[in-house]
């Protein structure tokens, strides 16, 4: 009851303040000045505070009640040893702030509101902010006065129910970081001027269009836009010839621009899940790629030869497209681990599949082979073969070659069972088991 009791009068001075220092909408907004939200609780008062300037503690003071601090959840590792808000006079000690230099450098607030909320217009007086995570807060509404905190390098909102962004954002020059995953953003303002991004991170949200001014982030190495309903990747995207990172999996793409091959430094791609029925032969450039290359999921009839110049890649699928041939430089990728080429519509293998002796894990499931070449069985290091689903009336007898295997997936084909020889080098590896006359 005392603890109610302290923040029922603490928050009564607080809207009263707010009320009356609001402008109407037609009115033109007053010079800023912190909003006089002193509390007059016995417990708690920012002229007590010596830590921080009182137009700091006041910022901190502001964020707790609009973002329904009375009702946070601090039951978090990091809160360990940690004051809670306003029960001490020493708001460095509060759980989630970091000071340096007497000031508040860092706000780290994951996911302790379960109530809708926002950022309050008095967050302009942390003029010291470097780094401000509110992710998973049910924030709302982020104010114009965010584009205030000139020495903001990290900004994380994700996982939040905001609609949009004010244009002031494009104020945050010094911004590293800027993180709006799983909100319902469904236009960015223009972001060019935030020229020292290195990491963008728009997913899960419902943007038709990437950013105005993308271009102009030439230092950007990570920008993940997966997930939303974006229909073009624009030219300027080869601007960013630093990105190491690029998913634009997810979204409604028809078409990549032959701009793609100019990201030479990218080590991982994922395009999958969208429209596309082609891929530019520029792919071909992108020979840093050695992490992951995806365009699965899209309405792919062919894979362009130019594929074969990725020879670092160690991960790289089309599954789920409507691809009838592999072109024969897919054997100069000879650092793949992984390859998935499942639900499509081969009918042949060719050769150079022979010469993948390092692939590990090998998915074929779900075409319309009728015969696999006897060069697959140089492929000693396999661990997963899956030939499901196609019309494979027969094995080759180099299979036998293929000691690491662990398991070898054949039903849904037109095999009765294989033979004596492959069972005994392949034993207990082959399923269904009864290829081999064995009871499942």
């Amino acid at each position: 009851m005392k603890r109610l009791f302290i923040l029922t009068i603490l928050l009564l001075p607080v809207l009263s303040a707010c009320a009356a220092t609001r402008p109407s909408p037609t009115a033109n907004p007053p010079t800023r000045a912190p909003a006089p939200i002193e509390t007059q609780s016995p417990g708690f008062a920012c002229a007590d505070v010596a830590e921080i300037p009182i137009d700091e503690c006041l910022s901190l003071v502001a964020l707790y009640l609009h973002m329904g601090g009375p009702n946070w959840n601090t039951n978090y590792e990091e809160w360990v040893g940690k004051d809670l808000w306003l029960e001490t006079k020493t708001p460095c000690s509060w759980g989630g702030v970091t000071c340096a230099e007497g000031h508040v450098s860092e706000i780290t607030l994951v996911r302790v509101s379960t109530l809708p909320g926002e950022l309050p217009a008095e967050i302009a007086s942390l003029s010291r902010l470097t780094k401000l995570d509110l992710s998973g807060n049910h924030l709302r509404q982020v104010p114009p006065e965010i584009g205030e905190l000139a020495n903001l390098t990290d900004l994380s909102l994700d996982f939040n129910d905001l609609g949009s962004l004010p244009g002031e954002i494009n104020h945050l020059t010094n911004l590293k970081s800027l993180s709006l995953t799983e909100n319902q953003i469904s236009k960015m303002p223009e972001i060019g001027e935030l020229t020292g991004l290195v990491e963008l991170s728009l997913g899960y949200n419902y943007l038709y269009d990437t950013p105005a001014g993308l271009g102009n982030l030439s230092r950007l190495e990570n920008l993940n836009i997966k997930r939303n309903q974006i229909t073009t990747l624009p030219p300027e995207i080869g601007k960013l010839t630093n990105l190491t990172a690029l998913d634009i999996s997810g979204n409604t793409l028809g078409a990549i621009p032959p701009e793609i091959g100019q990201l030479t430094n990218l080590v991982y791609l994922d395009m999958s899940q969208n429209n596309l029925d082609k891929l530019p032969p520029e792919i071909g450039n992108l020979t840093n790629l050695t992490i992951f290359f995806s365009a699965s999921d899209n309405q792919l009839r062919r894979i362009p030869p130019e594929i074969g110049k990725l020879t670092q890649l160690s991960e790289l699928s089309f599954a789920n497209n409507q691809i009838k041939t592999i072109p024969s430089e897919i054997g100069n990728l000879t650092n793949l681990t992984y390859l998935d080429l499942s639900d499509n519509k081969l009918t042949i293998l060719p050769p150079e599949f022979g010469k993948l002796t390092n692939l590990e894990m090998l998915y074929l499931s779900d075409n319309n082979l009728n015969a696999v070449p006897p060069e697959m069985g140089n492929l000693n290091r396999l661990i997963l073969l899956y030939l499901r689903d196609n019309y494979l009336a027969s094995l080759p007898v180099e299979f036998g070659n293929l000691t690491n295997l662990s398991e070898l997936w054949l039903d849904g084909n037109e095999l009765d069972s294989i033979s004596p020889e492959l069972c005994a080098a392949l034993a207990g590896r082959v399923y269904p088991p009864s290829l081999c006359g064995h009871q499942e």
